[in-house]
């Protein structure tokens, strides 16, 4: 395998991305998926610590940017989930702070984040979506519903708008379940989605690298006890059987690996994302969404998928840093 096709971690003949400068890990937060990111973080912290570099935790919170000064922090590996980390925030402080850090870069994050807006923008680079409808708050509940089966039909998924981790997702088989889910998601997470059903084969591809290096990683096929890829089914060892390379035949592994590939250039997206699609049992393929800062706790999918390709959790932290940059 070229070295543009290997992690640079696993070319012995480059240096360690950022040797010698003082590095951030971000962690934690206050979304829905705080322990998450903190498993994340220790995981990428005890990595880069193990490997000699100089890295300090930063759980963040409202004094984030003081911490960031007082900790003289040079270059940050952003290792946050959901709202207030994955959504441009953290990105555009760092910015203003000339900080270099890891992963996509504001509007990538932001447009990441919202589903809606990442399903147009892969509708219209003609990466293949389910159909889908958005509740208008403005419009009485009922009549948000019914627009919302006319377009998906049932049953369908009902989803937060811009949480990760399946936080909240729901599947309603009968209009009443639906408008009973919808309420729920929007009281709670301010905004739902409804997306149409198809009960097939999951699965998630990461990319990574940059430039000539960008490329995805062996397929993830994801095979939850639960009914679908949920939360709990996701962070609790043993809930989901994990099997890399897929079973799937040549083809289809192909179109997959394009698509993730063509996903994450759409979006802007730089360094490392993951796009996680439904297969139907005909064999088509469709996008749910993009993970802009995948999972790196010890369930996750990306490590499974370095190692997959013949690398470790350390080369996969190393080549992720590499991505740390101020010019996307």
């Amino acid at each position: 395998m070229p070295a543009s096709q290997r992690g640079i971690a696993e070319d012995q003949s480059m240096t360690k991305p950022f040797e010698g400068n003082r590095v951030g890990v971000l962690m934690g937060g206050a979304s829905g998926e705080r322990e998450v990111s903190l498993r994340s973080g220790k995981g990428v912290l005890d990595s880069l610590t193990r490997q000699g570099y100089n890295a300090v935790g930063i759980d963040v919170g409202a004094d984030v940017a003081e911490r960031l000064r007082a900790e003289k922090v040079e270059v940050a590996y952003i290792a946050l989930h959901g709202k207030g980390g994955e959504d441009g925030s953290i990105q555009g402080l760092l910015e203003t702070m000339r900080i270099p850090y890891t992963g996509s870069g504001v509007a990538a994050s932001a447009v990441a984040m919202d589903k809606e807006l990442t399903k147009l923008v892969f509708r219209h680079r003609g990466v293949p979506v389910l159909e889908d409808s958005y509740p208008d708050r403005s419009k009485k509940l009922d009549l948000s519903c019914a627009e919302a089966i006319a377009s998906t039909g049932l049953p369908a998924i009902v989803k937060p708008l811009s949480e990760g981790s399946s936080l909240g997702v729901e599947i309603a088989r009968d209009e009443r379940a639906l408008r009973d889910a919808v309420r729920r998601l929007v009281e709670k997470f301010g905004r739902a989605m409804v997306e149409r059903f198809v009960s097939g084969r999951e699965i998630t591809v990461g990319v990574l690298g940059c430039g000539e290096s960008l490329r995805a990683l062996p397929i993830l096929e994801l095979v939850p006890k639960n009914e679908f890829y949920d939360f709990e089914a996701k962070y609790t060892k043993g809930m989901t059987e994990l099997i890399c390379p897929a079973r799937l035949d040549a083809a289809t592994t192909e179109r997959a690996m394009k698509l993730a590939v063509a996903a994450h250039r759409a979006l802007g997206c730089h360094g490392v994302s993951r796009v996680d699609f439904i297969v139907a049992p005909d064999g088509d393929m469709f996008a749910l969404e993009l993970n802009s800062i995948p999972g790196m706790t010890p369930t996750s999918d990306l490590p499974e998928e370095i190692a997959a390709e013949g690398g470790s959790y350390d080369s996969l932290v190393l080549e992720i840093l590499s991505s740390a940059s101020l010019d996307r």
